[in-house]
């Protein structure tokens, strides 16, 4: 991809720039703070340890009331089913509908 075509999805909010600026921004903080030597790939392994990835988190769909009743209803409905039925509604999804008619 060359820089002159669009390009597709968001924008970084950070730069590489920007990031090294924030790493370096905490391990600045640590050494005054603390007074430890400490290094910017330290501050970044570290962080990525505790599970900061810089990753925007994947929303979930909200459930309404009626979909939360609905779930309940399917869930009761075939709670008894045998292994064959499992195994047909996870290979086939008309075969659940023909199963269970909620």
């Amino acid at each position: 991809m060359t820089a002159t075509q669009p390009r597709s999805g968001r924008p970084c909010n950070m730069t590489a720039g920007s990031a090294h600026a924030a790493q370096e921004s905490i391990a600045n903080d640590l050494q005054t703070s603390c007074g430890l030597q400490i290094s910017t790939t330290t501050v970044h392994r570290e962080l990525h340890g505790m599970g900061f990835h810089g990753r925007a988190a994947a929303s979930k769909p909200y459930i309404t009331k009626c979909n939360a009743e609905r779930q309940m209803q399917w869930c009761k409905a075939c709670r008894h089913w045998t292994l064959e039925q499992w195994r047909c509604s996870l290979e086939n999804s008309t075969c659940l509908t023909a199963l269970c008619q909620v």
